[in-house]
């Protein structure tokens, strides 16, 4: 495909994709990054079975036909080392991909993330994987999830308009209840004080009340860490900080996630 692809080039795209194209076209969009496992495991496997030879090879062929339609990008960097194979790739948004969702804003610059953002981002879209598994196994129904920035909140404060940048929204019915969630994803990158700051900031947006004015109800802040020690220094901090309202956060780590998440852990 040339360069630059004029309109009717795009409508002759647009006329070959399938739903499942568009579909997975517009989570990574919404996501920013995903694995080539990622995406096989949502789009590819079937409910309740395992990944098979069958399964993987539609997702390496449809994954490879959506890049060179400049649909996708995939980034030179890899997760997981060369013995992951085609499941190691991550993928992003494409600049005729985002013409084909037209997506308000700049085209996508493309230059290689980092490693920091790139981890970071997996293990945000990892949550969006493990959630959809339990929701189809019947643990939760998964009512809503909103990525950035459309999970960001602007709110007023003292010194003018604040913006909250969670790096995502989650609401989950679980029997005859709905939780509702704000998360940071922690990867141990930053400082303790800078956890307090963030802590802090929705604390001042719980009081705004401007998130409950909608429905009464204001979402648990949940960090989630790499690992135990992690969680238990940010849980730590969290109490010991004077002002925060402590019924508004709760910490734990990504095996533990779902636990938490579907009630039945804290």
């Amino acid at each position: 495909m040339n360069s630059r692809t004029g309109q009717r080039e795009l409508a002759e795209v647009r006329s070959r994709l399938t739903g499942r194209d568009l579909t997975i076209t517009s989570m990574v969009a919404d996501l920013r990054l995903m694995s080539g496992r990622q995406l096989e495991e949502l789009f590819f496997v079937a409910a309740n079975q395992e990944s098979d030879d069958s399964s993987s090879r539609a997702s390496r062929r449809v994954l490879a036909r959506l890049v060179d339609q400049r649909i996708l990008v995939r980034l030179v960097r890899q997760i997981g080392g060369v013995r992951a194979g085609s499941k190691a790739f991550v993928y992003g948004l494409g600049p005729v991909g985002h013409r084909l969702l037209e997506r308000t804003g700049p085209r996508p610059r493309y230059r290689e993330p980092g490693a920091l953002f790139v981890e970071h981002t997996l293990a945000i879209t990892q949550l969006i994987v493990t959630v959809t598994g339990a929701a189809r196994r019947g643990d939760c129904e998964l009512i809503g999830w909103q990525g950035e920035p459309k999970c960001w909140r602007t709110f007023s404060a003292s010194g003018g308009r604040v913006t909250l940048r969670p790096d995502l929204y989650l609401s989950l019915g679980v029997g005859e209840y709905e939780y509702r969630y704000f998360i940071e994803i922690d990867r141990d990158s930053e400082h303790l004080p800078a956890i307090v700051r963030k802590a802090q900031l929705y604390n001042r947006y719980y009081r705004s009340g401007r998130e409950q004015s909608r429905d009464e109800l204001f979402p648990t802040v949940l960090f989630v860490a790499t690992d135990s020690a992690r969680a238990r220094a940010i849980g730590r901090v969290l109490q010991t900080t004077r002002g925060l309202t402590s019924k508004l956060f709760a910490v734990t780590t990504d095996n533990e996630a779902l636990k938490v998440l579907l009630g039945s852990s804290s």
